[in-house]
């Protein structure tokens, strides 16, 4: 009680657990990455040989530097999917209420949490380390950079939640809670659909070097993206019946990612390049990398960035209303090479042909 007293909305208490626990993995992916803890990893690892038996002194270094990058992948996964689930289920036991909205609510939040750690964790265990932060973890400065943004992340889109867990109103359910319970399964449905369909695309070694056109992605060049953003405005709009006056301001978690997604971590760190986002993206973007390529150039014209819209309607659509209502922003083809030099490459290309 004194807790509730002190910080009515909870909004202190998930700060400071949030900073605590983001603080913790910090501290152990850094010493993972810097001195004597990668030393001696490097210098202790013994490989079992299971086709022949035989036991041996690793190769020094290379084998043990990847085990441990792999593993510092899994806590960052474990640490940014179950902070959410912390701070639901947190919230919901410390204020003790339990009214059928907040457990309904928390419930929710857990299931995406585990659902995405499990999926991410899966991915890390197939492909190996999560390179697109390689950089980072070679600077302190820029991986404490990255775990504060994740913090700050972590603390705004659980707000609704949060501040529901926190309040002592229990109006009976209504068709606001309903339609965002209902928002909610959509989200997560297309989220895990788009997921699971990429992993098996990418999975397949007839599909190495192509970009994922197939399921939901023929609908959205990021799927998975658009069903994070309808989940949580769902958690948002399933809150509402609670909220009063300030408790509105809530609206900043789901509207928080939405940015986050469109102009930041989300969409342009996959398909544009630019000097700020190399910080945090190893690979070509996907339209460095595919951009030449003519098929690939009519995806991306035909094909929504985020919502699901047949191609053929899309495809159509003047570029103003794609921009305007669309969220078909110019800056995120800045990085596809110029028309007049694509035509120029493909008839070096012919003519190499001809050549040979």
């Amino acid at each position: 009680m004194g807790t509730t007293v002190i910080d009515s909305h909870f909004l202190a208490l998930t700060a400071i657990v949030t900073v605590a626990y983001q603080l913790i993995f910090f501290v152990i992916t850094a010493l993972l990455r810097f001195d004597k803890v990668t030393d001696f990893a490097a210098w202790t690892n013994v490989n079992y040989d299971a086709r022949n038996g035989d036991v041996s002194i690793g190769d020094i270094g290379a084998i043990d530097w990847e085990r441990v990058q792999i593993l510092k992948d899994k806590l960052e996964i474990v640490m940014s999917s179950t902070n959410f689930v912390l701070l639901a289920v947190l919230t919901l036991v410390v204020k003790g209420s339990w009214h059928f909205r907040q457990v309904v609510l928390s419930v929710l939040v857990v299931i995406w949490g585990l659902r995405l750690g499990l999926f991410l964790l899966m991915r890390i265990l197939r492909w190996g380390e999560d390179r697109r932060f390689d950089e980072m973890r070679d600077n302190l400065g820029k991986l404490a950079v990255f775990w504060v943004f994740q913090a700050v992340w972590v603390w705004t889109v659980s707000l609704p939640v949060t501040v529901v867990n926190a309040s002592d109103r229990d109006p009976s359910i209504q068709v606001v809670d309903i339609i965002g319970w209902i928002m909610w399964a959509l989200g997560i449905f297309v989220e895990a659909t788009a997921d699971q369909q990429k992993l098996t695309f990418k999975n397949s070694p007839e599909n190495r070097g192509k970009w994922c056109n197939v399921g939901l992605w023929k609908f959205s060049r990021h799927p998975n993206y658009f069903g994070e953003i309808f989940l949580w405005w769902g958690i948002f709009v399933a809150a509402t019946p609670v909220l009063e006056n300030a408790e509105w301001l809530v609206i900043l978690g789901p509207l928080f990612l939405t940015l986050l997604l469109l102009f930041v971590s989300g969409i342009p760190l996959l398909e544009i390049c630019t000097l700020h986002l190399k910080i945090l993206l190893l690979q070509e973007s996907a339209d460095k990398k595919y951009g030449n390529v003519p098929a690939y150039r009519h995806y991306k014209k035909t094909t929504s960035p985020l919502l699901l819209l047949p191609p053929a309607l899309y495809g159509n659509l003047p570029a103003w209303f794609k921009a305007t209502f669309l969220f078909e922003f110019p800056f995120y083809s800045k990085s596809l090479p110029q028309e007049n030099w694509n035509r120029r490459s493909q008839q070096r290309t012919k003519a190499l042909k001809i050549i040979n």
